[in-house]
């Protein structure tokens, strides 16, 4: 994955937003690994040659995550993946529901039940089956639930159109003085 300025033809990923959020990223990544997690990918030392002040963290993936990490527990909002492993659908979706946010989350199965079961069941605005990041494209609503929604509408899709819009209801009536059916448009009174 090419991870360079934001606004260069190939590039696939650019900076995050500010320093404090690669602080950020950077201290919960490195917490995990502390605390036992296993480091899959690892994006903290990336340097994009050109931009050497920028706020670059790469893709990481952390292994082996547990639910009291940091790393579980908080919206990174970086390029990190977190896979905090179970050993049953119920305890994967009581863990889930029990976190106070519900962004997205994944769920990897070749049982259709499972798959069911999962995106029935979890609290979460977007569910990823077989797939790592359940963010879909902009004219699909992109948003969680619980702690993770700010205000009461999604930023993509038909609640985003709607919130950067306003609608206008016209009710109007044009009656004719004489109308050839003979109807009328007075309201009966008795």
């Amino acid at each position: 994955m090419k991870v360079t300025n934001g606004t260069a033809p190939d590039a696939a990923m650019g900076p995050v937003i500010t320093p404090a959020s690669k602080d950020f990223i950077l201290k919960t990544v490195t917490e995990a690994e502390a605390a036992g997690a296993t480091l899959v990918v690892d994006g903290r030392d990336l340097v994009v040659p050109g931009h050497e002040d920028g706020f670059w963290v790469g893709p990481t993936i952390i292994d082996h995550v547990k639910a009291e990490m940091a790393a579980y527990t908080e919206e990174i909002f970086g390029p990190v993946l977190v896979v905090v492993r179970v050993e049953t659908l119920e305890e994967g979706i009581k863990l889930i529901n029990a976190n106070p946010y519900g962004n997205g989350t994944a769920i990897f199965t070749s049982s259709g039940a499972a798959a069911r079961k999962f995106q029935r069941s979890v609290d979460v605005g977007m569910i990823g089956i077989n797939v790592p990041l359940p963010v879909p494209v902009a004219y699909y609503s992109f948003g969680g639930w619980k702690a993770s929604l700010f205000g009461d509408k999604h930023i993509y899709g038909p609640e985003g159109v709607s919130f950067y819009t306003r609608g206008k209801v016209v009710t109007s009536r044009w009656p004719e003085t004489h109308h050839a059916s003979g109807a009328s448009y007075k309201l009966p009174l008795h």
